[in-house]
């Protein structure tokens, strides 16, 4: 009857996702009297997963799951559940989990919370808080089927270690022939990732063309932050689409998100609006960003971004 986490890999390392599920789930399982037992599928190193938590992994590794497919991953976690006796599932709100549960909620005959941000209130019935439109409140949902399925929103709870003797066994379940082959899969390398990104520095039109998106990548290197743009800017080639953030593009849940040269059109905001702390930077003080941001700086990005460049190399060189 353990508490089951769904712990996200690519390419055999365990994103940062995987962490934080694992911290919450371990705390569920405490409230429950229970364990918490992971299934991961095809990671390097499933016993680093004892430093959050888990007792127990079912370890998978199988060529037919290097690539991600929703309705395989499902089946996969349902049988994983079944043999567990696991009556809680728990899984994260990244892109792939959010095609992922909805299949899985099927497969479990679960009732699914999408979007929860902290532990259950109540454990009969079983509630949980989530955000609603938009990240602008909160509702209460409970669960009344046998089985619940949460998604935890990404960077709610947080990373917490709880080191545990951990089992990891090796597991073999059937997976579906789901008609897809994946022949390639090409990735941009030694970059920091949108989803795993802590600080997250976003670009839009107010930069004028690609050509000046040198200082938002030196920014970004000095953070050690991912580089987003706005849709306007995906949409003129200036940058890659997989760097567009917003309700349209790929959500955003960082401690930190810049925004440069970006006015806050609702679309956007809807979809980086549960970054912990926002900087805007733009010449226009009645941007609509800045009724949203926590921090505003008005003025030329131009000057001011340079500016800050230089301020945080030389902080770094003084504290290094």
């Amino acid at each position: 009857m353990s508490v089951l986490v769904y712990t996200e890999s690519e390419q055999g390392k365990f994103k940062k996702v995987a962490f934080e599920v694992a911290s919450y789930a371990r705390a569920v399982a405490d409230q429950l009297g229970t364990s918490v037992t992971a299934i991961s599928i095809n990671a390097e190193d499933p016993s680093m997963l004892g430093t959050y938590g888990v007792t127990k992994v079912l370890n998978v590794k199988d060529t037919k799951l290097d690539a991600f497919n929703a309705k395989s991953y499902a089946h996969v976690i349902n049988q994983a559940a079944a043999e567990e006796g696991s009556k809680v599932v728990i899984v994260s709100s990244s892109a792939d989990s959010k095609y992922l549960a909805p299949l899985l909620a099927i497969e479990l005959k679960a009732g699914y919370a999408s979007n929860v941000v902290a532990l259950p209130t109540n454990l009969s019935p079983f509630t949980v808080k989530r955000t609603a439109f938009t990240n602008k409140a909160f509702n209460e949902t409970s669960i009344s089927t046998s089985t619940k399925l949460v998604g935890l929103s990404n960077n709610s709870f947080g990373i917490k270690e709880h080191t545990t003797e951990i089992e990891v066994t090796h597991y073999s379940p059937s997976i579906p022939d789901n008609g897809v082959h994946v022949e390639s899969v090409d990735k941009v390398t030694d970059k920091v990732t949108i989803a795993d990104a802590d600080i997250v520095v976003s670009g839009g039109r107010g930069l004028k063309g690609p050509e000046n998106w040198g200082m938002i990548e030196e920014l970004a290197d000095v953070l050690g932050a991912a580089t987003a743009c706005s849709k306007p800017v995906s949409d003129l080639g200036w940058r890659p689409h997989g760097e567009h953030v917003g309700q349209t593009g790929k959500p955003v849940a960082a401690n930190l998100y810049i925004a440069i040269g970006i006015s806050g059109a609702i679309q956007h905001l809807a979809g980086i609006n549960a970054s912990k702390v926002k900087l805007v930077i733009n010449t226009d003080p009645e941007a609509p960003f800045f009724k949203a941001a926590d921090y505003g700086v008005v003025g030329d990005a131009f000057e001011v971004i340079p500016a800050l460049i230089e301020k945080l190399k030389a902080f770094k060189a003084q504290n290094a």
